[in-house]
């Protein structure tokens, strides 16, 4: 089967049922369940809204415009291929099958991932929020 055939039976055949299969049947409606630490400690960096996946305070069209967004969409994207480039590879794919295979760059990789989410969770990301939303 050729390439522009694949794509075709991608987009008409079986896998556009199981989208509409996966909508009728699995759909929440329901807002998202976060722990009401969680919640706190959100509502304390500005963020108000709950009702979605992604908090409606930062992502949304007004957001996506101005220098909020330039903040969290375009520089944020720049900051993850950057990464990805600059550390030979993904989160997952260091993480996952590098430590699998007992790489040593994966390994260190990882550890330097783990520590900068941490340092960027606890330490910078509550001033920014509460910059960019308060």
């Amino acid at each position: 089967m050729t390439g522009k055939r694949k794509l075709e039976s991608l987009v008409r055949g079986r896998h556009r049922s199981g989208a509409a299969f996966v909508l009728l049947f699995f759909h929440n409606s329901e807002p998202v369940a976060l722990n009401p630490a969680t919640i706190a400690a959100l509502r304390a960096n500005g963020v108000q809204e709950f009702d979605e996946l992604l908090p409606g305070d930062i992502f949304n069209w007004t957001n996506a415009f101005n220098g909020t967004g330039l903040l969290f969409f375009v520089t944020g994207g720049f900051m993850v291929g950057f990464g990805t480039r600059y550390a030979g590879g993904c989160t997952s794919g260091h993480s996952i099958y590098g430590i699998s295979t007992l790489q040593w760059p994966s390994m260190v990789a990882t550890i330097c991932f783990m520590a900068g989410g941490f340092t960027m969770t606890n330490l910078i990301l509550p001033s920014l929020m509460r910059w960019l939303l308060l």
